[in-house]
């Protein structure tokens, strides 16, 4: 059953957000880490999707501003090596700081969709206050860019909360290597259980609907989402 939401943009710390939460509020949260996108439609229309399950949804805005609203694709490519991984994780723990603080939320998660998914990993692996990791095809592509300055990798080893990640084998940023290494880490750890999702020909970014045309993208959307939904129901429920 859906849930009445109400929506927001929002300053915290002079980081600019965008909030969705079930009317009232909810003890449960998820911080939301977009793709190359920012909070653009596409994100807010996810982070409302979980807000009216009932869990609060925080966006986090990686581009300060700019999202595929007013800004085109090869503008905010361009944008991509401008990203520091410190100052962005940095400002995605001010937001989770917020959710669980100001917002009321007693747990709360962290979902991911492509750079905002390698950004997941690695918050999961660096604070242990998350209650889940949801990771939609991270991208930690075969050759690190020279910005990319944590190690995804090995940061998804520490993760000690639950795991969803979800991989498409015609990723043709992240190559089938670099997911046989995140899902090693994954499965050598000793606390956590790990939820890996393989899609057979779907493409980089199949959760965005502007790659739908193509059925098995949206095919792989439509099987995945439900059970991301259920997955961060169950794991921020208190």
């Amino acid at each position: 059953m859906t849930q009445d939401i109400e929506t927001s943009r929002l300053t915290v710390n002079g980081l600019t957000a965008y909030l969705a939460r079930p009317a009232g509020g909810s003890e449960s949260g998820m911080l939301l880490l977009p793709m190359v996108t920012g909070i653009g439609e596409q994100v807010r229309e996810w982070a409302e999707a979980i807000a009216a399950t009932g869990v609060t949804a925080l966006v986090w805005d990686p581009f300060h501003g700019p999202s595929s609203d007013d800004t085109s694709m090869p503008d905010l490519l361009a944008k991509m090596p401008e990203l520091d991984d410190a100052v962005a994780l940095d400002e995605q723990t001010q937001l989770l700081d917020h959710l669980l603080g100001e917002l009321g939320c007693a747990k709360a998660g962290v979902i991911g969709w492509c750079l905002g998914g390698r950004f997941a990993l690695i918050l999961g692996g660096r604070d242990h206050r998350v209650a889940n990791v949801v990771a939609y095809h991270p991208t930690v592509p075969g050759e690190t860019p020279p910005n990319h300055t944590m190690d995804a990798i090995a940061h998804t080893g520490l993760i000690k909360a639950p795991v969803m990640m979800l991989y498409p084998t015609a990723d043709e940023l992240v190559p089938r290597s670099r997911f046989d290494e995140l899902q090693s880490a994954l499965q050598g750890r000793v606390t956590g259980p790990s939820l890996i999702h393989v899609y057979p020909d779907a493409e980089h970014g199949f959760a965005n609907k502007t790659r739908h045309g193509t059925p098995v993208n949206a095919e792989a959307f439509a099987l995945s989402w439900p059970q991301v939904l259920d997955f961060i129901r169950v794991t921020t429920k208190i």
